[in-house]
């Protein structure tokens, strides 16, 4: 969408600005400067870009629950006692961090099907 108002402008000038050569105008060799398949592929390509960079949080929620995992049986090794609440504060951590993974998820989902 915002590559079509960035070519657009400039395509109308070549049009505009054709060039002449002997009596005929040759406006067919940069009217096909203006193509919408090209604007079609572009789009989509910006499309796949963004939900590509959008669902990267999801790696981070991988490396996030197993940090918190990690840290519970480190935990747990130290101190046996602290079992119960350790594993409450484990499970909320795991929680949170899903939760920005699916956030994550979500948002690639809605810039590649919804715009």
């Amino acid at each position: 969408m915002y590559c079509q108002r960035l070519a657009l402008p400039l395509t109308r000038g070549l049009v505009s600005r054709s060039v002449t050569s002997g009596l005929r105008t040759e406006v067919s060799a940069i009217r096909s400067l203006q193509t919408s398949a090209i604007r079609r592929d572009i789009d989509s390509a910006a499309k796949y870009i963004g939900a590509g960079a959008a669902t990267v949080g999801v790696a981070g929620s991988g490396a996030g629950i197993g940090n918190v995992f990690g840290s519970l049986v480190i935990g747990y090794a130290r101190n046996p006692s602290l079992k119960q609440q350790l594993f409450s504060y484990a499970i909320l951590g795991f929680a949170l961090s899903e939760a920005m993974g699916l956030f994550c998820l979500t948002m690639g989902f809605m810039i590649l099907f919804a715009f």
